[in-house]
C-alpha cells in the first residue's frame, strides 16, 4: 500500500470511537458482504497480526502474533500444510525416520538460498537450532527441542561427568534399571561413521548441573550420585554435543533422546526455523533491523515501524518464488476490536486474526457467511485442581465439581465454543477420536459401565451431589435450593489471571456450583506472572484457570502435561503408569497402535480427574471471500506461500463453514507437487481424497 493508502488506514483508526457506535447500531445482515469487498488492486493483504511482534528473531517469541510474521520471513525444514497444519516439505524436500522413530534424516533441496543469495545447507539448520538452545539467548521456547538428545542439558547448562580414565559416566552408571532406544550394532557401518555420530548413537551419559550450588542440592537427595561423581572432571555440554548434524552439506540429521513420531509437526515451529549466521554474527541484537535482515521464507522485511505497521514484500530468490502470489504483506499489530471491524468493513484490512469477534457482536457477524470463520482450533480452557490438598484430594470431590458445571450452557455464554469434556480438543484429531471411543468402552466395560455413561459427564448435576454426599459432605435441598454445611469451602478458591473474559468464565462457573451443589466458592484473580508461579507451585486450594494451544497437530501435544513426575499440569497429579504408556505409545511404528496407547493414557487422567475441560476454543474471525487460501486451520497459523487475492468474483469463496469441503485447484496442484516426494504424504493426502475432505 502506498503513502495514501496508509494516511487512510490512518484516518480510519482516528474515526474509529466515533464510527463504533454508527457501526454497531447500523450492521444488518441485508448485504452479502460486512462492508467492503473491493479486491486490493496491488496485490498486497492487508492483515491485522495482533500485538506488536516481541522480536523478529524466531528463536525468541512464543506468540501467535509473532508466529504469523516469522512464518512469511523464514523457512523451515518443513512447512504447515495450510489447511490442516500436518507437515509438508520445506527447505527439506525429503526424509526418513528410523531407529525405533528417534532419528530424521532430512534430505534439503539445493535450490534454497537467503534472501542475499546465499545457499541455505545443513549447517545453517545446525547452527540455527544449537543458537536457539544456547542459555545466553534464554529462548522461552527452548523446552520445544528437548526431544533432542543433549539440547535440554547444553539449555540449563549440565555438564558430563568424565572419570579418571577418561571415560564419560553414562545414566545407567547412576541407574542400572534406565532403559533407551540405541541402534542395532549393524544399523550403519562401521567405516565412513563420523565420530559425532558413533558418540550421539551410543548410550546417554550421564549430566549434572554445572553450577555448584545446584549440583549440591541434588547431591544432597541422592547419596548415590556424591559417591558416584566425588572428585571427577566436569565437562561442560557445548551446543556441538546436541543431537543435530550436518551429515553433508544438503543432508541433516536429529537424534532423539526418546521416540518422538510428532516430531515431524513441531519442525514447522518458528523455533526451529533457518536463520542465516553471517548476519547475526555481523550484527549481533541488530541483526533483525531492516536495514540488516536476512531472511529465508516467502517474503522479505520492506518496512517495520513498531506499533504501527510491518511491511513484507514477495522475495524474487525464494526457492519456491513461482507459486508465491501475494506481492506482499502488511502486518498491523492492533488489539482492539471495535477498531480492526470497523478497519475491516471499510475495506482498509482485508483480514483478521482469531478471537477478533466481541461476543456481543458475534450474532451479527455469523451471518456473513462466506466471511465468518469459526471452526475447531487445537486449543482448550479447563481448569486445574490441586490434588495435593483437602479436599479436592478426594476423587469424588473432584468428579463432583466436573459434573455440576453445565457445558453446553456455557458453549452458548461464549458463543465461539464447543463442549469439552476430555483433555483433548473434539473435532481436530479424527483418527485418534475414533480410536479413544473403542479404547474407553472396553475399560468402561472393565469396570461395569458404558460409553453413553462416560459420555454423561458432560453435565449431570444430580450425580455430583451424590458423590459429594459418598464423600461425608451431604447435600441438603430447601425447595429449589441446595446447601452444604459441613464443606470446607475456606479450603477452595477460583484462581484465575486477571482478564474481563476470565472473570466472567469465573462468574459463570461460580454461579454453575451456587445453583447446582449451594456452596459459594470465592474467586481470587491474579496478575499473569504472579498467577503463573502460584498456579505451578500448588500454592493455590481448589482449582486453577488455564488454557492450552497444541504446539503441534497431535494430542501428545495436550497429554505431555502430564508426563514425569515433574510434569507441567500445575495439579500436583503424577502416576508411572501413564509414563510408560506414553513411552510404548512413542515406540509405536503403527500409528493405529500408538493411538491405543494414548487413548489408554487419556483415559486414566479423566479417570483421576485433576483437570475439568471445559471448552474447545474456535478461531472466531473474519476475512474477505477475495482473500483464498488462508484457511481457519487449528492453529489459524498461515502458510502466506497459499495465499492470493482473486479478483475474480466467481471464484471467490462462499459459504465458509464448508470450506475444508470446497476445492481450491491452485492450493491443492501445489500441495500434491510439494508432498509427491514423501510416500507417507502422499498416502495422508489420498486419504484425505478418498473420505472427500479438505477440497476433494
Amino acid at each position: 500500500m502506498g503513502a495514501n493508502g496508509w494516511k487512510k488506514i490512518r484516518l480510519a483508526i482516528g474515526l474509529t470511537l466515533i464510527s463504533a457506535f454508527i457501526t454497531s447500531c447500523t450492521t444488518s445482515s441485508a448485504g452479502r458482504f460486512y462492508g467492503n469487498a473491493e479486491p486490493p488492486k496491488d496485490g498486497v493483504l492487508r492483515y491485522v497480526s495482533g500485538s506488536e511482534p516481541e522480536s523478529l528473531d524466531p528463536a525468541i517469541p512464543t506468540g501467535q502474533p509473532e508466529a504469523r510474521v516469522l512464518m512469511a520471513l523464514y523457512d523451515g525444514l518443513v512447512e504447515y500444510d495450510p489447511r490442516t497444519m500436518q507437515p509438508i516439505p520445506g527447505v527439506a524436500e525429503s526424509w526418513e525416520i528410523g531407529q525405533e522413530n528417534t532419528e530424521y534424516v532430512f534430505r534439503l533441496r539445493k535450490n534454497a538460498t537467503f534472501s542475499n543469495g546465499d545457499p541455505i545447507t545443513a549447517h545453517d539448520f545446525a547452527y540455527s537450532i544449537q543458537r536457539a538452545l544456547a542459555p545466553e539467548l534464554a529462548a522461552k521456547n527452548a523446552y520445544l527441542a528437548d526431544y533432542i538428545k543433549y539440547a535440554s542439558d547444553y539449555n540449563s547448562m549440565k555438564s558430563f561427568v568424565r572419570d579418571r580414565n577418561g571415560r564419560f559416566l553414562l545414566k545407567t552408571d547412576l541407574d542400572p534399571s534406565f532403559t533407551e532406544t540405541l541402534p542395532a550394532p549393524d544399523a550403519a557401518p562401521a567405516e565412513g561413521v563420523s565420530e559425532f555420530r558413533k558418540y550421539i548413537d551410543g548410550p546417554s551419559r550421564l549430566t549434572v548441573p554445572s553450577d555448584e550450588k545446584s549440583r549440591n542440592a541434588l547431591i544432597e537427595k541422592d547419596p548415590k550420585l556424591s559417591a558416584l561423581i566425588d572428585g571427577l572432571e566436569l565437562v561442560p555440554v557445548q551446543a556441538t554435543d546436541i543431537g543435530v548434524e550436518a551429515v553433508d552439506d544438503f543432508t541433516f540429521r536429529i537424534k532423539l533422546k526418546q521416540p518422538a513420531p510428532f516430531l515431524l509437526g513441531l519442525l514447522g515451529h518458528q523455533f526451529f526455523r533457518v536463520v542465516h549466521r553471517g548476519t547475526i554474527e555481523n550484527h549481533g541484537k541488530n541483526w533483525t533491523r531492516p536495514e540488516n535482515i536476512v531472511t529465508s521464507g516467502p517474503f522479505v522485511l520492506k518496512e517495520h515501524r513498531p506499533y504501527d505497521r510491518l511491511v513484507v514484500a514477495k522475495n524474487p530468490g525464494y526457492w519456491d518464488a513461482d507459486m508465491v502470489r501475494l506481492n506482499g504483506i502488511e502486518f498491523y499489530p492492533l488489539d482492539e476490536q471495535t477498531t480492526m471491524l470497523n478497519l475491516y468493513k471499510t475495506g482498509n484490512i482485508d483480514a483478521l486474526y482469531n478471537h477478533t469477534i466481541p461476543a456481543a457482536w458475534v450474532e451479527t457477524i455469523r451471518e456473513f457467511k462466506d466471511e465468518y470463520h469459526n471452526h475447531p482450533e487445537v486449543a482448550i480452557e479447563y481448569y486445574t485442581v490441586n490434588v495435593t490438598k483437602p479436599p479436592m484430594n478426594d476423587l469424588r470431590v473432584r468428579q463432583a465439581f466436573a459434573l455440576a458445571v453445565d457445558r453446553d450452557a456455557m458453549a452458548k455464554f461464549r458463543k465461539t465454543t464447543q463442549p469439552l469434556i476430555d483433555f483433548t480438543p473434539e473435532g481436530l484429531f479424527p483418527e485418534y477420536e475414533a480410536i479413544r471411543s473403542e479404547v474407553y468402552a472396553r475399560e468402561l466395560k472393565k469396570i461395569g459401565s458404558s460409553l453413553d455413561e462416560w459420555k454423561a459427564r458432560k453435565f449431570d448435576p444430580e450425580k455430583a451431589r451424590q458423590l459429594l454426599a459418598e464423600a461425608g459432605f451431604p447435600v441438603i435441598k430447601n425447595g429449589n435450593t441446595y446447601s452444604i454445611p459441613n464443606f470446607p469451602i475456606e479450603n477452595v478458591e477460583i484462581l484465575y489471571n486477571t482478564s474481563d473474559n476470565n472473570k466472567s468464565i469465573a462468574e459463570f462457573i461460580q454461579a454453575q456450583y451456587k445453583q447446582n451443589l449451594g456452596i459459594v466458592v470465592p474467586l481470587k484473580n491474579q496478575e499473569w506472572k504472579t498467577f503463573l508461579n502460584t498456579r505451578k507451585a500448588l500454592e493455590y486450594s481448589g482449582l486453577g484457570r488455564a488454557g492450552w494451544i497444541g504446539d503441534y497437530m497431535d494430542p501428545m501435544s495436550f497429554l505431555k502435561l502430564f508426563y514425569g513426575k515433574n510434569n507441567d499440569s500445575s495439579t500436583g497429579w503424577h502416576n508411572p503408569k501413564f509414563d510408560r504408556l506414553i513411552d510404548e505409545a512413542n515406540k509405536q511404528a503403527d500409528p493405529k497402535l500408538r493411538f491405543e496407547k494414548m487413548a489408554e493414557a487419556e483415559f486414566m487422567v479423566m479417570q483421576d480427574q485433576p483437570v475439568l475441560p471445559w471448552q474447545t476454543q474456535k478461531t472466531n474471525f473474519l476475512r474477505k471471500p477475495y482473500v483464498k487460501g488462508l484457511y481457519p486451520n487449528p492453529g489459524t497459523l498461515h502458510a502466506w506461500k497459499f495465499v492470493y487475492i482473486e479478483t475474480d468474483p466467481a471464484k471467490w469463496d462462499r459459504d465458509v463453514d464448508n470450506i475444508f469441503n470446497t476445492k481450491d485447484d491452485w492450493v491443492v496442484s501445489n500441495l500434491e507437487r510439494l508432498i509427491a516426494t514423501q510416500p507417507a504424504l502422499v498416502e495422508r493426502e489420498n486419504g484425505y481424497k478418498a473420505a472427500g475432505k479438505f477440497g476433494y
